[in-house]
């Protein structure tokens, strides 16, 4: 197929639509306003509920997404996966950056900020992992996920290109999904008192 008639086939799935954009700078502005305004409340309750959301869909994408996909045809992962990505490009930075910054401010406003050390040990645990999970998820799983959604959209995509991009993805996925078991355990004990 020569170059035009590539450009002239429609592509698979659906597109990255912009309007993500704004939906997403809004959650960003409701979380600086909470940030600014200092209720203890309220950013409790935006960084539990992000924190939920985030451990929640990242455990549930991990352990009954992925092996489901894994085993189904090459056309089924290719539909799902390209009305997928789309909505997790979004929702998963979004919810990641919102958990963390809140987190902080939460952290400094209770005090965790200041407590003496062994007890701190659980701060800097909290901090490492959501660190690794940030990095990882910023870094590594977002520009793949949206590497291998531009090449699924394509009309005919190049399968080994897409194998090479998820060669170490499913090792990352693992990552993630225990580091999101064991920032449940830390949550656990800010919850219960250090």
């Amino acid at each position: 197929m020569d170059a035009t008639a590539q450009l002239a086939t429609p592509l698979v799935g659906a597109p990255i639509k912009l309007w993500n954009f704004a939906w997403a700078a809004s959650a960003f502005a409701v979380m600086a306003a909470v940030i600014v305004a200092g209720n203890l409340w309220t950013l409790d309750f935006v960084h539990v509920m992000t924190g939920g959301l985030w451990t929640g869909i990242d455990l549930f994408m991990g352990f009954v997404v992925g092996p489901t996909l894994r085993a189904a045809p090459f056309e089924a992962r290719r539909a799902i996966l390209t009305r997928l990505v789309p909505k997790t490009l979004f929702i998963m930075p979004t919810l990641a950056i919102i958990t963390g910054a809140t987190g902080w401010f939460l952290a400094g406003r209770v005090g965790f900020l200041a407590l003496p050390y062994p007890q701190f040990y659980w701060v800097v645990a909290a901090l490492t992992i959501v660190a690794i999970l940030t990095i990882q998820g910023l870094g590594y799983l977002l520009p793949t996920n949206l590497r291998v959604y531009l090449e699924l959209r394509r009309p005919n995509p190049n399968g080994p290109k897409i194998g090479a991009l998820m060669s170490r993805y499913f090792y990352v996925v693992a990552i993630q999904g225990t580091l999101q078991v064991l920032i449940i355990v830390v949550m656990a004990r800010f919850a219960t008192g250090i």
